[in-house]
């Protein structure tokens, strides 16, 4: 499963769900400005209240830097959604 950990006043987090949209690709959306429990798992796994923040959970990879996510979800996950959860949940 794909999850992004966003906020939605982030110009880069705009930009990872823009080309992930453009790559048909759906993952979970962790908005940390409103959901405290995704914060915390946020700190849990990255460490940095930073965002955008991708875990692959399928392939046990997870980033910051938006550019980095992009070209991580092109080159394992562009035109193949088989593996990607299709559900959706609700920049430091």
């Amino acid at each position: 499963m794909l999850t992004l950990f966003y906020k939605p006043t982030c110009p880069f987090c705009h930009r990872v769900l823009g080309e992930a949209e453009d790559m048909g690709i759906t993952m979970n959306l962790k908005d940390v400005s409103v959901d405290t429990v995704a914060l915390d798992e946020l700190m849990e796994k990255g460490g940095k209240k930073m965002v955008p923040y991708l875990a692959d959970d399928e392939r046990g990879v997870s980033m910051y830097e938006s550019a980095d996510i992009i070209a991580y979800l092109a080159e394992h996950y562009k035109g193949d959604t088989s593996s990607i959860d299709k559900t959706c949940e609700s920049c430091q």
